[in-house]
């Protein structure tokens, strides 16, 4: 894309939010792992609006904005997608294996982990730049923001021994502030919306913890189903996704289980937004739309390998 139009599209849309919402429709918007593209997914009817050509090996993809940050792990390459024109605006490169992403709220830096090189990377989107680089430890991977925007915390593997803290109070200066020892090997970490509690996921037990984020303490311990288990919120409620057990579940913040729903057996990751819960399916390329009550609304068969999928608003 043009940076100067793109600049153009992004301020037309700051200056006139309430016009571009009357004509936006919601969009998962899907990693084809195999295929090199995003698939874009019309939420309310299951239909496949596009097909976004991307660089090799799409596998992690985060809403910033009116971006999305999607990571290719295995050629150390991030694409920025501008949402509502659902085309590549631009492409960084330089990192070693860069893993997922946490969006800061002023929609406009994110933090990237960078596995290969132990790193949180910050970006701004918006500029398509890299800000800063932090080392926080190896295989940092599954990475979390409070809603405030001043701290994350990053699961350093898959089975991690440890979990990093990191003091971002400085957008575009990241700081480990320390690690600790979880209970258990832990895979993903999610920060509440209410700012007050942590939930990081077990990669070797059917069980997640849920922490108080300021003493770092472990409030209660949450039964899960297979691991490894992935995170999202939306209000007062945590959904949780087994891909190995093929479960969807939704509990209350502090952990009282609401709902249990079967969904395919390899959907991994979970994200929601607007309303929406979506569980892309790793080995078998379906994406499972959920309403907020975590109930299956469609099934639909989109790639042959869909890793993960991000929510966004474009224009109809």
């Amino acid at each position: 894309m043009d940076r100067r139009a793109f600049l153009l599209a992004s301020a037309s849309l700051v200056a006139a939010p309430r016009a571009f919402a009357l004509t936006s429709i919601e969009v998962a918007l899907v990693t084809a792992d195999l295929e090199a593209r995003l698939v874009a997914v019309e939420l309310a009817t299951g239909q496949v609006l596009r097909h976004i050509p991307t660089l090799p090996k799409p596998r992690s993809i985060e809403t910033v904005g009116h971006m999305a940050v999607v990571a290719h792990s295995e050629i150390g390459a991030i694409s920025l997608v501008h949402a509502p024109t659902l085309r590549v605006a631009h492409v960084l490169r330089g990192f070693g294996e860069p893993r997922y992403t946490a969006a800061h709220p002023d929609g406009r830096h994110a933090y990237v982990s960078d596995a290969k090189r132990g790193e949180v990377v910050t970006l701004d989107v918006l500029r398509a730049r890299v800000l800063a680089r932090a080392r926080v430890g190896a295989l940092a991977r599954h990475i979390t923001i409070d809603p405030s925007g001043r701290t994350l915390w990053v699961s350093l593997g898959s089975k991690a021994r440890e979990i990093a803290v990191v003091d971002v109070s400085q957008r575009a200066r990241p700081r480990l502030i320390r690690r600790f020892e979880p209970p258990f090997l832990a895979h993903d970490v999610g920060w509440a919306p209410d700012g007050r509690r942590v939930w990081v996921s077990s990669g070797d037990r059917n069980e997640l913890a849920v922490y108080a984020a300021r003493s770092g303490k472990v409030l209660s311990r949450v039964p899960g189903d297979a691991p490894p288990q992935h995170v999202t919120f939306r209000g007062d409620r945590a959904y949780v996704a087994s891909g190995e057990s093929g479960t969807l579940r939704v509990h209350e913040i502090g952990g009282r289980e609401l709902h249990v729903t079967a969904v395919p057996d390899d959907s991994y990751n979970v994200q929601q937004a607007h309303g929406w819960v979506v569980t892309p399916g790793l080995g078998r390329g379906t994406l499972c739309i959920l309403d907020a009550r975590g109930r299956v609304r469609r099934r639909e068969t989109i790639a042959r390998s869909s890793h993960d999928a991000c929510i966004v608003r474009t224009r109809g």
